[in-house]
């Protein structure tokens, strides 16, 4: 049927700041349901409080509230605009929980607005534990024995029925937050207690633990006429008991039997048509006994999830955009395949490929916590990589990771104990696929490990044929005796240059020149949701080792624009914020755009975001070859972070243009030594410093410049491993512990100014007029990282003296520098002394930040000003902002519930939130200001 003409104006409701367990999966979602409802004539407004989202941006929706998510915003929203329906299923749990809320506050009734998607009886009967434990039962299919408990007695009573081990599930979280295994009686009952508390229902199921039993995920879409069609199958690698967002994930599914997989098939259709008025995208979890296949349902989410960003991503088809239509009424066999666009969007999608998703965790950030996974998600970020092969597929993953791997081993970093590589194939923590590796080439039998693990046999078999392929390259001793043959073989199973260099101990540009030699580069090969069965129009590659190319380069001008890879502390969403309004900048300024990343959550990674997309990882070697084959113009490294960043280098070694900044004053400011040197030069106050390369130096610095110092290694993200000490002791046990794990870098020891102000400034430098964007004070004092620092635009408390004296600063920073585009400076300020910290040549965690809140466009402006077509004075704009902004950092430590939580120098946040307020007199900001005090008072 045609979509329901009644609905002419949608809310769609969005995730919030990120958070372990939610994080930039849902602006892909919400970005693409909203372009998805306006391209019917839909008027879209959309609520979200994350400024650092495309999602949030004036390009994205008609009208745009940054605000909390709360019943009393939507009310806000409702009173103030005519709203006919309501889509919450494009913004997680947390959306999801809100349009509950709300249902049960009688908003929607009120106001006369209807969910569409889904609707609260399907919600509920989907989140309650126990009403889906009981629909499931009642429609023949079958569930791992439980009981719902809403008391600590309930729960007892419960494990007493079931035995352990058991699972405990929390009802209406997020991640699994409160969850876990219970293997034995007496750490039953502070597991109960955590469950309890976690539930906004003070409810958990307790749960038989089916452990060693391997997990799937279904994605799937349903219309009105309860047509159901599979999106992707996506197959655990790890088996039950590790949270699938910590889980490594393979697609399409390989271990499992045809019937098997048609009985999932069955099951899941069955499910989803009987959850009553839905229509839009699901996820199903099943688990199945490996030995007699019998298939049990786990849970449902009535919504887009975080696998839905990677299905998409994976098969090509835009789950969100189609469910964004399905809940406005349009059935599946009316709407095209977005790929093709021939065929019909009931067309299930065909793979030709294998895609495997990697989880990046980040517990260098959480000093103290453990690092076992299980129930409760723990990872930051994840990253996908496209092969013709799982082995292939698997080594991209590594690396993509941007952990320093080139690959799953022969890399520097495998272990050679055995007693340590067995243990931590028993105790599961973020390195497992790195140790099976380790216990196959030290001999360990597959059904020793298979044991351990309860990883499929085929996996570890995969995984084997590395170990013997590394075996035989042993046989040679240069890449010059390398058959072409073998040489293939090798590149073919994922191999980088990096690793074969490694295993014969040369150089890698050897190894390189000897691939070239031999003509063994890498093609292209299109992700066209068919397997090549139709013609396809999409312009989505990733790379393999064939004979024939798919991606065929144009006589169009190019910009590469490389992207930030997986989301971390440090280096979040915000970046992908930049890149994308980079590649829309770059299309209008007449370039064909080329958007380089691996991270399937983001906007930047949708098929039709730039011109042309390589879903790759962003590492030298399959960079270069991206270069080779496409010969861009140029190359912008600003938007994406500190991982595009550190490529500048190569890229300018290789040959090609790096676009706006240029790579010695990149390096000048990064480099904390150097860009002292430069601050003296200027005649800017900066604190004493000094560089050290051994622990004596290190404490002969400290002595001349006083305690307390701030230590830190050069060339860092997010503050990583950033101290600040107070004696001799402290400092030495803190320069081993950085030339331990970081054992290339110098360390700088800075004079630490103590109950000193902290403020930033964001600007842009076309070699002509600076651009102040913001000036933005932080709440907390310095000594507190940027990142975790509450921050106030514009500033609040900082004399007119010291806010001249810091665009005094940028404007000569911004010259010296040779700044071509985007520049961030960060200052100290005490008795109304300015110093400069750090700056950073480019795109920020905070550009996003000040666009939003003046409503101004500054990363096309900065685009531009990068590719040298526009200058500053050729925009027009006007900085909107009634009272004042104020960015609000976002923590995730109820995951690592026996961290420290202490503020300090480096990095813990994962995300953020945005706040308006009128005045200084608004309760929000005087809590904030009260806090400050506190810590002034430490």
């Amino acid at each position: 049927m045609p979509r329901d003409a009644s609905i002419k104006s949608v809310l769609i409701i969005g995730s919030g700041p990120i958070i372990i367990g939610q994080a930039c999966e849902f602006d892909y979602s919400g970005s693409q349901a909203s372009r998805s409802l306006r391209e019917e004539g839909i008027e879209v407004s959309l609520i979200n409080s994350n400024p650092a989202t495309i999602m949030t941006d004036p390009l994205t929706a008609d009208h745009i509230y940054l605000m909390p998510l709360t019943v009393e915003s939507l009310r806000h929203i409702l009173s103030e605009r005519k709203i006919d329906a309501v889509l919450a299923t494009m913004g997680g749990q947390t959306a999801l929980n809100l349009a509950i809320e709300a249902g049960k506050q009688g908003l929607w009734e009120e106001f006369d607005v209807k969910l569409i998607g889904v609707d609260l009886d399907a919600i509920e009967l989907a989140e309650n534990r126990e009403e889906f434990r009981k629909h499931v039962i009642s429609i023949g299919l079958s569930v791992a024995p439980s009981f719902i408990a809403n008391s600590f007695l309930e729960g007892k009573n419960a494990s007493q029925k079931i035995g352990f081990p058991l699972v405990i599930r929390p009802s209406y979280t997020l991640g699994g937050h409160g969850g876990g295994f219970v293997h034995v009686e007496e750490e039953f009952d502070e597991a109960l207690r955590r469950g309890l508390n976690a539930s906004p229902s003070h409810e958990v199921l307790v749960e038989k633990a089916v452990l060693g039993w391997k997990e799937y995920e279904l994605e799937l879409l349903r219309d009105n006429n309860d047509n159901v069609v599979i999106i992707c199958t996506v197959e655990n690698l790890d088996p039950m008991g590790i949270h699938t967002g910590d889980s490594i994930t393979v697609a399409p599914a390989m271990t499992l039997s045809d019937t098997a997989y048609q009985e999932m098939r069955n099951q899941s259709i069955k499910l989803m048509r009987s959850m009553g008025n839905f229509a839009g995208g699901c996820n199903i979890q099943f688990s199945i006994n490996p030995e007699t296949e019998e298939l049990i349902c786990i849970e449902i989410n009535p919504r887009v999830s975080r696998s839905s960003a990677l299905a998409s991503k994976a098969t090509g088809y835009p789950i969100a955009k189609i469910a964004a239509k399905l809940a406005i009424g349009y059935n599946l066999d009316e709407l095209k395949n977005q790929i093709t666009k021939t065929t019909s969007a009931y067309f299930e999608p065909t793979l030709d490929y294998v895609i495997v998703k990697m989880p990046r965790w980040n517990f260098d950030k959480f000093y103290g916590s453990d690092h076992t996974l299980g129930l409760q998600m723990k990872s930051v970020g994840e990253v996908m990589s496209i092969g013709r092969n799982f082995l292939e597929a698997l080594q991209k993953a590594c690396q993509s990771q941007e952990n320093n791997r080139a690959g799953l081993g022969a890399d520097k970093k495998e272990w050679i104990k055995t007693e340590d590589i067995i243990h931590r194939l028993e105790v599961v923590s973020d390195d497992r696929i790195y140790r099976v590796k380790d216990a196959l080439r030290l001999g360990v039998p597959i059904k020793s490990i298979q044991k351990l693990t309860k990883i499929d046999p085929w996996y570890l078999k995969q995984i084997k044929q590395l170990v013997n392929l590394e075996n035989e390259l042993m046989q040679y001793n240069i890449p010059d005796d390398i058959p072409e043959s073998f040489f293939r073989e090798l590149k073919v199973n994922g191999y980088s240059d990096s690793q074969i260099a490694w295993l014969m101990r040369v150089d890698e540009r050897t190894v390189t020149k000897q691939r070239k030699k031999l003509g063994i580069r890498r093609t292209y090969k299109m992700v066209d949701t068919c397997a090549a069965e139709f013609e396809a129009q999409t312009p989505y590659f990733y790379s393999t080792f064939d004979f024939e190319n798919e991606s065929v380069p144009t006589d169009n001008k190019k910009i590469v624009v490389l992207g930030s890879g997986p989301n971390r502390i440090g280096q979040g969403i915000e970046f992908d914020y930049c890149c994308v309004h980079g590649v829309m900048a770059i299309k209008e300024a007449g370039y064909e755009s080329i958007m380089v990343n691996c991270n399937p959550e983001t906007v930047s990674t949708d098929f039709d975001i730039a011109d042309k997309l390589y879903f790759e990882p962003i590492y030298w070697e399959h960079l270069e070859e991206i270069l080779e084959l496409e010969k861009p113009e140029g190359v912008i490294v600003q938007l994406g972070g500190q991982t595009a960043l550190k490529l500048s280098h190569k890229i300018k070694e290789a040959g090609y243009n790096i676009v706006g900044t240029s790579v010695d004053s990149m390096d000048l400011a990064e480099d904390r030594g150097r860009f002292s040197d430069l601050l003296k030069e200027l005649n800017i106050p900066y604190p004493r410093y000094g560089v050290a390369e051994d622990v004596d130096e290190a404490i002969r610095i400290a002595n001349e410049v006083t305690y307390p110092v701030l230590v830190r290694p050069s060339y860092v993200l997010g503050g990583q491993r950033m101290r600040i000490v107070i004696n001799d002791a402290e400092l030495e046990r803190h320069v081993l512990s950085i030339f331990k794990h970081m054992p290339d870098n110098r360390v700088l020891v800075d004079q630490f100014l103590e109950r000193a102000k902290e403020a930033e400034v964001d600007a842009i430098y076309d070699g002509d007029e600076v651009l102040i964007m913001g000036i933005m004070e932080h709440i907390e004092p310095a000594g507190i990282h940027s990142g975790d620092s509450s921050a106030v635009l514009p500033t609040y408390s900082l004399s007119d003296q010291a806010i001249e004296k810091m665009k005094e600063y940028t404007e000569k920073l911004a010259k010296a520098l040779n700044i071509k585009g985007l520049i961030n400076i960060q200052f100290a300020i005490k008795d109304d002394f300015v110093y400069v910290i750090e700056a950073n040549p480019r795109a920020s965690r905070t550009t996003p930040f000040i666009a939003k809140a003046y409503q101004v466009p500054f990363l096309k402006i900065a685009t531009h000003v990068m590719l040298g077509n526009k200058k500053i004075k050729d925009f027009e704009f006007e900085k909107k902002l009634e009272g004042y902004a104020i960015k609000v950092p976002v923590f995730s430590f109820n995951k690592f519930p026996n961290v420290d939580k202490q503020l300090g120098p480096e990095m813990k946040s994962t995300g953020e939130a945005i706040q308006f307020i009128k005045d200084l007199n608004d309760p929000f900001f005087r809590k904030l200001d009260k806090e400050r005090s506190m810590y002034l008072s430490r």
